[in-house]
């Protein structure tokens, strides 16, 4: 199973496309949230499941503030990640996980990416595909791919 994992597109969807086109087939699309009422157009260009969590930009939204879910037997939290502080680090974000027994935390929010592994949770972020905040300002997203032992290999990619 291919999944594509995509953070704080906030209206630009140019990256979004140039990214489907390059990585199909695919066979889920996670979007952690500041869609901009742009949930819609996204949901039809992916032409495969969806799960797409509300960002603090995502005003009178009525997509699911987080969402929990399996896939090949890992167990998935997502998240926004802005009720959890990750802005000032990811303890809060940890705790949640653990607490849920999730096997890999996904969050957005910050538009820099991330990806590692802490006591025994996989917690990663990939970033902003339309406007990155780290260190050489690029566009970044993830890729996941989980074979048939259910074993996730994750890939941080540039656009």
């Amino acid at each position: 199973m291919k999944i594509l994992i995509v953070s704080d597109t906030h209206k630009a969807h140019v990256s979004l496309e140039q990214v489907l086109e390059r990585e199909k087939p695919i066979d889920m699309l996670i979007h952690l949230g500041d869609v901009e009422g742009g949930a819609d157009y996204i949901e039809a260009l992916a032409n495969c499941p969806v799960h797409i969590v509300a960002g603090n930009n995502d005003y009178f939204s009525d997509l699911p503030q987080e969402e929990e879910f399996v896939v090949e037997g890992n167990h998935i939290f997502i998240t926004h990640g802005h009720y959890y502080y990750v802005s000032m680090g990811e303890s809060d974000l940890l705790k949640e996980a653990k607490g849920r027994d999730a096997d890999i935390v996904m969050y957005g929010h910050t538009h820099k990416p991330s990806l590692h592994e802490e006591d025994g949770v996989t917690i990663l972020n990939p970033g902003s595909i339309s406007y990155p905040r780290q260190s050489g300002r690029q566009k970044t997203y993830m890729i996941m791919e989980i074979d048939a032992s259910g074993v996730p290999e994750i890939e941080l990619k540039y656009v």
